[in-house]
């Protein structure tokens, strides 16, 4: 027979809420972390797109490596 499980205390709901809060958080600081660096050039590791030429075409390059068109 199937018994009632104990119910959860609202310190409880509170405390995993508020670390799944801080998850989120710490994700959305990273994100806007690493959208800034690509942005100033200072990354690295991503490539971007870039369009030199009005026609459409377009290359892959280090985003902080000048170009050498």
């Amino acid at each position: 027979m199937a018994v009632p499980k104990k119910r959860t205390s609202k310190s409880r709901k509170r405390i995993r809420r508020n670390v799944w809060k801080r998850k989120a958080n710490q994700a959305a600081i990273k994100a806007l972390s690493l959208a800034e660096s690509i942005s100033t050039g200072w990354s690295k590791i991503f490539y971007c797109a870039t369009n030199d030429k009005p026609s459409g075409s377009s290359k892959s390059a280090f985003i902080n490596e000048p170009n050498d068109s």
